[in-house]
């Protein structure tokens, strides 16, 4: 089989880490007082650190004399010494613990604001969007922000504090040579830290989209198993996915091949600067300048400051790739939704509930127009119903409705309410649908009534469900109400789905009701009886009914017939069937096809003979 597969891109690595940074600033704010407690704990910390080689080179020294052997131990020098390991251990603790609350507490408000953010974008958005790739950016993202919290206090803060009390101390009791080497030693070893892991950044971008491409494709293959398995296409997702982490194990290979590039001269860097002070500090005990003490405190030193200074090469290289994976984030926290409420936007006054298309226009995108100069009216407690082929811009007009997409002329009116004039809550809040493609949570049934009013009572949840025909069948069932209905809703049929989809719409219990082939899924005699019942519960309600069965329509007040965005036809069932146009001539194909359908459950034969001969 060959396919035209898409390969996703690495992101532009040329992005300002520092205006990464700053994005997360506020959420630490948030937390400032823990934070200010860590580092005062992290300085504290440090002090005992370096305080422990100081103490270390009295003890030396007051053992490397006779008289200091003869008379007693330093007792107050090795009280001191372990007290300040004592302190240094435990002022870490602490920062640990007071720390604890700002880095998951981050992450939960950058969750939060992440999937909040996620469902403020615009449907035209959602529509082009790939959840696996998005699900798994999230993920890395809030990861990241929680690595680089841990890497800036534990590793990259530290180690300069460090570093610079120890030079200070350096430069002050011994040769500025001492406190020269190491600051070149570390300058290098910084300078060459940045340049190498700039250059192999870019294996780690292309190892992320690569990452992110398969685990969409995985999602999507899952998310699409019916499919797969219908055009026995199992073997194609296989090895479309095989290709994508092949791809992706190519840039993992040379991520970690040039890790270790990187360590091994980071090595060398850090073994010629401590040999070169090591030596300095020998030459100056067999000089006489130095005492043995002081060969001991400054060799602790090195140790103390260029094992985590070598391991600070790591972290460097970590705190990019966080910022990489956070880069992602915040990209996505930066996308503006398309429809946003105006600065002064009231809420909807719902009142009798009456709707208005003035005019309207819409295009998706500017080369091809949906609708054009559509106008009519649903005056409170009516039924309008839209009719005509797939593609005429039936569905159109519910989105509209909902403002998922603003019209490109024209206005749409709720109450006489411009919709782009009032809160988004206030007019979906206002407003019922029950869709074509019904999608339920993987939860019970009772979850999915109940999440058109997760307020109501139990005995509204079993009222709605009875009046859309499926307590019963609920009932039936082994774990009734909390029967899970599977990813998507799978596990329900399509008509047990509607009729779900049917009832959180009743529960919710809505001024404004649009019904879009909401019984699309069902038999004669369930359709029978969801319309006796939605009959009902549009008695009272302005109503718009989206439908291709006009069967299901011969009781609306008002019957609108689109073809390519335009309303051509318009009028009761009876005064368009006297006007003998579209609408009369899409009826009587129905019926006919009603007619074929009823011969071929007795006479399959004649079925045919009417299929054949055009009748069909």
């Amino acid at each position: 089989m060959t396919m035209r597969v898409h390969h996703t891109e690495a992101p532009n690595a040329q992005r300002n880490d520092w205006r990464t940074v700053r994005s997360l600033l506020p959420y630490l704010w948030a937390y400032r007082g823990r934070a200010a407690m860590a580092i005062g704990f992290l300085i504290l910390s440090k002090l005992a650190n370096v305080g422990v080689p100081v103490a270390l080179k009295g003890i030396v020294d007051a053992l490397d004399t006779p008289e200091g052997r003869q008379i007693a131990l330093p007792i107050a020098l090795l009280v001191a010494y372990g007290l300040l390991r004592l302190g240094s251990s435990s002022f870490n603790e602490l920062r640990d613990m007071v720390f604890a609350r700002v880095r998951h507490g981050v992450m939960r408000r950058l969750s939060l604001m992440v999937l909040g953010h996620l469902h403020r974008l615009g449907l035209r958005y959602h529509l082009e969007r790939k959840t696996g790739a998005i699900s798994r950016d999230l993920e890395r993202g809030t990861k990241a922000a929680s690595s680089m919290m841990n890497y800036m206090l534990f590793s990259i803060l530290p180690t300069f504090i460090e570093v610079t009390l120890i030079a200070g101390i350096l430069l002050i009791n011994y040769s500025v040579w001492f406190a020269v080497i190491t600051f070149v030693t570390v300058l290098l070893y910084v300078g060459f830290t940045f340049k190498v892991t700039e250059w192999r950044m870019r294996f780690r971008h292309q190892m992320n989209a690569l990452d992110s491409q398969a685990n969409s494709q995985a999602v999507d293959g899952l998310l699409n198993f019916e499919t797969v398995k219908y055009f026995n296409n199992e073997d194609f997702e296989h090895r479309r996915y095989s290709q994508t982490l092949g791809d992706w194990e190519e840039a993992a290979v040379k991520t970690q091949t040039s890790m270790s590039g990187l360590n091994v001269g980071q090595g060398m860097i850090i073994a010629i600067g401590v040999t070169a002070i090591m030596t300095m500090a020998a030459q100056g005990v067999m000089a006489g300048t130095m005492s043995l003490g002081d060969l001991v405190m400054v060799n602790a030193f090195m140790l103390q400051m260029f094992i985590p200074l070598n391991f600070l090469g790591v972290v460097y290289s970590q705190l990019k790739h966080a910022l990489a994976d956070m880069d992602q984030m915040f990209r996505l926290l930066g996308e503006k939704p398309e429809i946003r409420d105006t600065p002064d936007a009231r809420p909807l006054e719902v009142a009798d509930g009456s709707v208005r298309f003035e005019h309207v226009d819409f295009s998706y995108s500017s080369d091809r127009t949906i609708l054009h100069d559509v106008d009519f009216e649903i005056p409170p407690g009516k039924k309008v119903a839209v009719v005509g082929h797939s593609g005429a811009g039936k569905s159109t007009l519910s989105r509209l409705l909902f403002r998922f997409y603003d019209a490109t002329g024209g206005r749409v009116l709720v109450n006489g309410q411009d919709v782009r004039e009032v809160t988004q809550a206030s007019l979906r809040d206002a407003i019922g649908i029950v869709p074509q493609d019904t999608v339920l949570f993987n939860d019970t049934i009772y979850y999915n009534i109940a999440y058109g009013d997760p307020n109501a009572s139990e005995e509204a949840i079993i009222r709605a469900a009875r009046l859309a025909q499926i307590h019963d069948f609920i009932e039936s069932l082994p774990e009734g109400y909390d029967t899970l209905v599977g990813e998507r809703g799978l596990k329900l049929s399509g008509g047990e789905k509607q009729r779900v989809a049917i009832a959180r719409t009743m529960v919710k219990d809505p001024k404004i009701l649009v019904f879009d082939e909401a019984t699309s899924s069902l038999d004669s005699a369930s359709e029978q009886a969801i319309l006796a019942a939605l009959h009902r519960v549009a008695a009272e309600r302005t109503t718009l009914v989206i439908a291709h069965r006009l069967s299901t329509v011969v009781d609306a007040d008002q019957i609108l017939v689109m073809d390519q965005g335009r309303i051509i036809e318009r009028g009761s069932h009876r005064q368009l069937l006297e006007r003998n146009g579209q609408y009369a001539h899409m009826w009587t194909l129905q019926l006919k096809q009603q007619e074929a359908k009823r011969e071929q459950e007795t006479d399959p034969a004649a079925a045919a003979t009417i299929v054949g001969s055009g009748r069909y």
